[in-house]
C-alpha cells in the first residue's frame, strides 16, 4: 500500500501565501518525480510544478516566479510554496509521485486526495 497525504490548503486573500505539503508513505523502494497539479471547477486538471529525483523543477507559466516546489528525498515529501496568490489560483491541489515499490519494478503514479486552495477577499 502507498498513500499520499496533502496538507496546508485553505482560504487566503489575494497577494497572500500558502505552503502545501505532501507526504508519501507505505511500501516505497524509491520515488522518481513528484509534483503538484490543480483542478478548478469546470476545468481540466493541470500541471502546476514537477520536480525530478535529480535535476531542475519545471513550472506552469502561470505560476513561474510565484510558486516554488521542493522535496525532501529522505522523508518522501514534496512541498509547494505559493506566494503572491491570485483568485485564479483557486482550485483543488493534488500531489503525485512516481513510485517504485521494489527493485526492478516499474514506477507507478500515485495521487493524493487533494486539498482546497481558495484565494478570495
Amino acid at each position: 500500500q502507498v498513500q499520499l497525504v496533502e496538507s496546508g490548503g485553505g482560504l487566503v486573500q489575494p497577494g497572500g501565501s500558502l505552503r502545501l505539503s505532501c507526504a508519501a508513505s507505505g511500501s516505497i523502494f524509491s520515488i522518481n518525480a513528484m509534483g503538484w497539479y490543480r483542478q478548478a471547477p469546470g476545468k481540466q486538471r493541470e500541471l502546476v510544478a514537477r520536480i525530478p529525483s535529480t535535476g531542475t523543477a519545471n513550472y506552469a507559466d502561470s505560476v513561474k516566479g510565484r510558486f516554488t516546489i521542493s522535496r525532501d528525498t529522505a522523508k518522501n515529501t514534496v512541498n509547494l510554496q505559493m506566494n503572491s496568490l491570485k483568485p485564479e489560483d483557486t482550485a483543488v491541489y493534488y500531489c503525485n509521485a512516481d513510485i517504485r515499490r521494489s527493485l526492478g519494478a516499474y514506477a507507478v503514479r500515485y495521487w493524493g486526495q487533494g486539498t482546497q486552495v481558495t484565494v478570495s477577499s
